[in-house]
């Protein structure tokens, strides 16, 4: 049988570090080779040799990083293996934003699963999350925490429906914006979205990947027509500068708590997996053992104590 190796991801400044493949997953400081689960800022940084990942996140990363980053991108499809030094890998997708992608690396018959971030949630805006048998599940535990539950993300979005005046709606740029966009196109059909300069190049990349969704640029009079029905998507820097905006509905969407304080209306809609998705995701894929990265891991020590060996990864 084979024998799960606990160095096969090794955290170190730069990142997670395969040491059997000689590369980082997700690298935070500049690198050889890296594979990159996604183009959040978190996951995906300028300066490497050489990045593997999918072409929308390439497109993002070079959209982002331009020629700070200059790395050779090799563009990988969905569930097409390829070899990192001795270890293979695919990626599959992830269900986070567009391109995102869970890593599923393979080495002397053992199977290690990198979720990168990832939700169960549907999503029209980037594909669904596929599931992998693994012995060795590497999941991000952003919201590993039994009070945690993400409500259904059409019935928040059908809150503004109930909202008389214009919205300034604050976003993560890159997925969350695209979402909500598709949310209100889909759920809130007498809204109008606009979009902050800083979030409408973003817009574009998914179009150019065929993700079609209604709005147009803002400009300082669109909120002055007096129909209110207009949604302004601003990133969060942005929504903070303008705490005291008048004649508009100050909301920010987010899986946290403390971004809903000092609103006018509390919009719980994140891209990440809760407690309760986290189990079901352990069930399907069937891990012999969790390592978990990105957040708190102690709840799913507790509670697969007996069952499952869990771990941070460390």
């Amino acid at each position: 049988m084979s024998r799960i190796l606990p160095d096969f991801l090794i955290k170190r400044p730069e990142g997670y570090y395969c040491p059997y493949g000689d590369f980082f997953v997700d690298p935070q400081l500049p690198v050889a080779r890296a594979v990159v689960s996604h183009a959040h800022g978190d996951h995906a940084v300028p300066g490497h040799v050489q990045v593997y990942c999918t072409a929308p996140t390439a497109a993002f990363m070079r959209h982002r990083y331009g020629a700070r980053t200059a790395p050779r991108y090799r563009e990988i499809p969905y569930h097409h293996p390829f070899a990192v030094g001795g270890v293979e890998i695919r990626l599959v997708p992830a269900g986070h934003i567009l391109g995102s992608a869970q890593v599923v690396m393979e080495y002397k018959g053992v199977r290690y699963l990198f979720t990168g971030d990832y939700k169960l949630q549907p999503d029209s805006t980037c594909e669904p999350l596929q599931v992998v048998d693994a012995d060795v599940l590497v999941t991000e535990s952003t919201f590993a925490d039994p009070s945690i539950q993400h409500p259904d993300p059409i019935a928040e979005i059908n809150k503004i429906n109930g909202v008389g005046h214009d919205i300034l709606l604050g976003t993560y740029a890159l997925g969350k914006a695209q979402r909500l966009t598709a949310l209100i196109n889909g759920h809130c059909p007498d809204r109008q979205v606009w979009l902050h300069h800083g979030i409408l190049p973003l817009h574009r990349i998914y179009g150019d990947f065929g993700i079609s969704l209604r709005y147009g640029p803002y400009n300082r009079h669109v909120m002055k027509t007096g129909t209110s029905n207009n949604i302004y998507l601003v990133p969060p820097m942005t929504f903070n500068s303008y705490s005291r905006a008048k004649n508009v509905i100050r909301v920010f969407a987010s899986g946290w708590a403390h971004l809903q304080r000092h609103n006018d209306l509390e919009l719980y809609i994140s891209d990440h997996v809760d407690w309760h998705d986290i189990l079901r995701y352990v069930r399907q894929v069937k891990p012999k053992q969790i390592w978990t990265i990105h957040g708190d891991g102690r709840h799913l020590a507790q509670h697969f104590t007996g069952n499952i060996l869990v771990r941070e990864l460390a």
